[in-house]
């Protein structure tokens, strides 16, 4: 029996060659929001690697809305040239380019964490950040400023612009990033959201600005393209968002043609206690799947072949969304395929080193 791992998907009009995804990881690696070699060659290995979508890092849609003065921006035409060079390549191998639109609200003007812990103050190039309530991440930090409708309107148009400049930049996937307590998260969250206004209270009013930001983007994105939401499932908190809220807001967001529901889980409050284990997330991908019939992506410390073939042989997800194991190997879709036995095409340049399936294709290889 085949894999379902190696197993085509179509998503709008997009197929994917087989079901491991490249999920966004940060790399602190740019100047001023560019992209330079270093993402060049880190998202170009794992496209040779063989992985079917790379969904580039959580790029910021505005200079304030970085995670960190380091992080990889699309807030401005001329951050364009380097990703299309970079998608071409991606391209090339056979591998969706997609991108993650993120905006990190409160969570923003940190430092990367090998340079330490905390906000940048702002006379070392920090900023201050904006949140849907003027609520601290860490309570020895300063609070964030209360998004105004003003700035909301700012933040829904920061979207739009970076999705048509994503289109330009070659990218075939968008992900709105709503997960990990990064700005729409903080919408989401009655921790986060204590706003008396039309975001928030009820359960509507805090899915508003995701949905606003979702139209905003679908009115420039062309619709045979596929947009995906990145949602934490549960904040891992009492009274925050849950597993329910999470399923209602999918169902809403699979029926305004949302393309795939990428569930992760947790980042809102920094004391949360996650049960951390191998598949510990698939959970609540499986939830939402057969709750609401939505496409799904599964993340979470899934390391090894059998363990995602698994997932999607119990009809849990239909993605694998991968992070560490790609960074610990790029390659890891190449032996994925060799040790679930299925036959997939190598780069040409590698294919001597291709294992052999059989005794005749390893004499044939002398």
């Amino acid at each position: 029996m085949s894999s379902l791992l190696f197993t085509p998907i179509t998503l709008k009009s997009i197929e994917l060659k087989n079901r491991i995804v490249v999920s966004p990881m940060c790399q602190y690696s740019s100047v001023d929001g560019f992209a330079n070699d270093w993402h060049l060659v880190h998202l170009g290995s794992r496209a040779v690697g063989g992985a079917a979508l790379i969904i580039a890092e959580a790029t910021a849609v505005s200079a304030e809305g970085r995670i960190s003065p380091e992080d990889l921006g699309i807030w401005k035409d001329a951050h364009i040239e380097k990703l299309k060079q970079i998608t071409d390549f991606i391209s090339a191998q056979g591998t969706v380019p997609g991108v993650q639109l993120a905006h990190a609200g409160r969570k923003a003007s940190t430092y990367p964490a090998w340079k330490g812990r905390g906000q940048v103050p702002l006379d070392q190039g920090g900023w201050k950040t904006l949140s849907a309530s003027p609520i601290a991440f860490h309570a020895n930090e300063d609070a964030p400023l209360e998004l105004d409708q003003p700035g909301i309107n700012k933040v829904i148009s920061d979207f739009a612009e970076a999705a048509q400049r994503a289109l330009k930049a070659g990218f075939k996937v968008i992900e709105i990033h709503a997960a990990h307590g990064y700005l729409v998260h903080q919408f989401l969250s009655p921790l986060s959201n204590q706003r008396n206004d039309q975001y928030g209270g009820g359960f509507e009013n805090r899915i508003r600005f995701l949905l606003e930001i979702l139209e905003s983007v679908q009115k420039v994105w062309p619709q045979d393209l596929p947009i995906f939401v990145r949602i934490s499932a549960t904040d891992w908190a009492e009274n925050g968002w849950d597993e329910a809220q999470s399923t209602r807001l999918s169902a809403i967001l699979k029926e305004k043609g949302v393309a795939l529901i990428d569930v992760s889980s947790g980042g809102l409050v920094s004391n949360a206690k996650i049960p951390i284990g191998p598949s510990y997330q698939v959970p609540f991908s499986a939830k939402i799947k057969r709750e609401t019939g939505a496409i799904t992506g599964a993340v979470g410390l899934i390391t090894e072949a059998a363990q995602a073939e698994e997932i999607l042989q119990n009809n849990e997800a239909d993605l694998i969304v991968m992070a560490r194991e790609l960074l610990r190997d790029p390659y890891f879709p190449l032996h994925a395929a060799h040790e679930l036995g299925e036959d997939i095409t190598w780069p040409i340049q590698y294919d001597r080193a291709k294992p052999a399936t059989s005794k005749s294709e390893a004499r044939s290889q002398h």
